[in-house]
């Protein structure tokens, strides 16, 4: 198919009647209209959400059905999964994965039309390192699996949307790390505060020891619940040797997250955490309550005395023990404010002038100063356009996650850090120069926009490292209360919160983005995916390396731009989309939508 038929305008709706259509047509990967995809998931997600919010339990049930039923679902879930999610070249049990066009158009029609009789593989078992040394195992689903998962998600997340908490924000769209901490700073942060007691508790193997029977009880009639007691029952493969699972999600999944979301509903009202539900204290926390704020399995209780504390602490172990959850009592502890609390990855302490900070923590400058530490020596005798490749991600992710807090210091110590570790390796690597001569070739104003004379680069390719504090501190805006990007009244708000929050990336990108609003120009899909915002350093250093892989500038020729002839121009693309180009290739302008357009 000629890829400037694709792209004109007056086509456009031939081929996306050829793809969305009729269902028994032949799938064209390259061409689907991911917009056309993406508006109808979530139209369906927000019609869920609106039922449930109303309590239509059978209407609930309805729309979860054609969800599961449905092409655009199909087509989104493998979408999510072989090209927009981190590990889409893992492979499970079975070796397979999915990169072809073919395979995933091969994929969408198998899970709407040949699905229903398939029965989940057992899990891969795979360890990664934690910050305390330990390992963390993993279950990394097959595939099919995984495609099955992140349809059943999209059916099943927007009911649950309507029901959770207001203060959860572990594993839910439109919410982050970010906002339990501002969370954190805005119920301690007055002078007068009272919640100054804090129980600081972690659930002990959360993922491992979920128990099965209560979170097939949660889900109820759940048109899809049968497959998920199947996928908590898969097993376990690891060193070739199957083991059976009795309790617990496999933490790789992809609806694993969810269901832990499900299995910890209710646990702000077992602590006895109540809210005002009407007049302009609505959404606020009753006085003499405590506060909980909890993120995945780590939370926060902020109480008035030492005594609510322990009170909310032993309610809690009661109301977890049914599901087969505890505490983990060796990083459960109760304290003062005054001496200050660490919670992911921010220190949030009050000082006895009244002010409330929050700052990188110890334990996380240590990790970090370790890891550059050992990365510039593992790159010895490598060049500079090398190190510089290798560190940019790094530190560009950990100023990313930090941006929100009082970093400014900890950013120019890091620097500092930085500027000995660099130095160290041009000495090592020219060892018979001189000081002078390693500076003049290594160091220099580099960076056009600032002037900064010792900022590292290579002199042949031109590029340079980046500084931690270049990286500017802006203050996150809590989402509010209940709010979620399935309600549908609630369009305007995520729109005007994405303007006010756009991601960090450079001047020039970011114009692009508002120039196209932030879609490609080749599939009309989204460049960017912003509901799933990056939650640690890792995933934003993660986010930053695949965002410049799945997304490309070219140049291209615009046509219809308001003169006689066309032009060239630059724009941003799908990495992925780049078959969809020919020699003579066209974009049609795209009709303004949202000012950022990031979903």
């Amino acid at each position: 198919m000629d890829a400037t038929m694709l792209l004109d305008g007056a086509s456009a709706d031939v081929d996306d009647a050829a793809v969305n259509g009729p269902e028994d047509g032949r799938l064209e990967w390259n061409a689907v209209q991911w917009r056309r995809v993406e508006a109808d998931v979530q139209r369906l997600r927000q019609r869920i959400f609106a039922a449930s919010r109303a309590g239509d339990l059978r209407q609930v049930r309805n729309l979860q059905k054609l969800m599961l039923r449905s092409r655009s679902n199909a087509l989104h879930a493998v979408r999510r999964v072989t090209q927009l999610n981190a590990g889409r070249l893992t492979a499970g049990v079975d070796g397979e994965v999915v990169m072809l066009a073919e395979q995933r158009a091969e994929m969408a029609h198998w899970l709407q039309h040949h699905a229903e009789p398939w029965s989940p593989r057992p899990v891969k078992r795979v360890y990664v390192p934690k910050n305390d040394g330990r390992r963390r195992p993993l279950g990394i689903p097959v595939i099919a699996d995984r495609c099955l998962q992140a349809l059943t998600v999209n059916a099943l997340e927007p009911e649950w949307e309507a029901r959770f908490e207001p203060k959860s924000y572990g594993f839910r769209p439109g919410r982050g790390c970010h906002d339990a901490i501002v969370a954190i700073h805005t119920v301690a942060s007055r002078t007068d505060a009272k919640r100054l007691w804090v129980l600081d508790a972690d659930l002990q193997a959360a993922f491992d020891r979920l128990d099965h029977n209560h979170i097939c009880a949660s889900l109820g009639t759940f048109p899809a619940r049968g497959i998920v007691r199947q996928w908590l029952q898969a097993g376990v493969i690891e060193d070739g040797r199957f083991t059976p699972t009795e309790e617990g999600a496999p933490q790789g999944g992809v609806i694993s997250p969810l269901l832990l979301n499900v299995a910890l509903h209710g646990m702000e009202a077992a602590a006895g955490v109540q809210y005002h539900h009407t007049g302009t204290r609505a959404g606020k926390v009753m006085p003499g309550c405590p506060t909980v704020i909890r993120y995945a399995d780590d939370l926060l209780a902020l109480c008035h005395t030492r005594e609510q504390a322990e009170q909310v602490k032993t309610q809690l172990a009661e109301w977890l023990r049914p599901r087969g959850l505890a505490f983990n009592e060796d990083k459960t502890q109760i304290t003062h404010l005054e001496q200050g609390v660490d919670f992911l990855g921010f220190t949030i302490r009050r000082y006895p002038n009244g002010k409330l900070l929050t700052k990188p923590s110890k334990d996380a400058l240590r990790r970090i100063r370790r890891r550059l530490s050992a990365e510039v020596k593992a790159l010895r005798g490598a060049n500079a356009d090398a190190v510089i490749a290798r560190l940019n991600p790094i530190i560009t992710g950990w100023a990313a996650y930090y941006r929100i807090g009082v970093s400014k210091r900890a950013f120019a110590a890091l620097d500092a850090h930085v500027w000995r570790l660099v130095h160290k390796w041009a000495r090592f690597t020219h060892s018979n120069k001189s000081a002078r001569w390693v500076v003049t070739r290594y160091f220099g104003s580099f960076n056009p926009a600032r002037r900064d004379s010792w900022v590292f680069g290579s002199r042949e390719s031109g590029f340079y490292l980046r500084k931690f504090a270049w990286t500017p501190i802006i203050r996150h805006r809590m989402v509010a209360t209940t709010s979620s990007p399935d309600d549908p009244l609630l369009a305007d708000y995520w729109n005007r919160r994405r303007r006010r929050q756009p991601p960090p990336l450079s001047t020039a990108t970011l114009r692009l983005l508002r120039l196209q609003h932030a879609r490609c120009p080749l599939c009309r899909g989204l460049l960017l995916h912003a509901n799933h915002e990056p939650q640690s350093p890792r995933e934003w250093e993660q986010w930053f390396a695949v965002t410049r892989k799945a997304i490309g500038r070219c140049a291209v020729i615009v046509w219809g731009a308001g003169t006689p002839e066309e032009r060239v121009a630059h724009r941003l693309i799908h990495t992925h989309c780049r078959p969809r180009l020919s020699f003579r290739h066209r974009v049609q302008p795209e009709p303004p939508a949202n000012p950022l357009g990031l979903a």
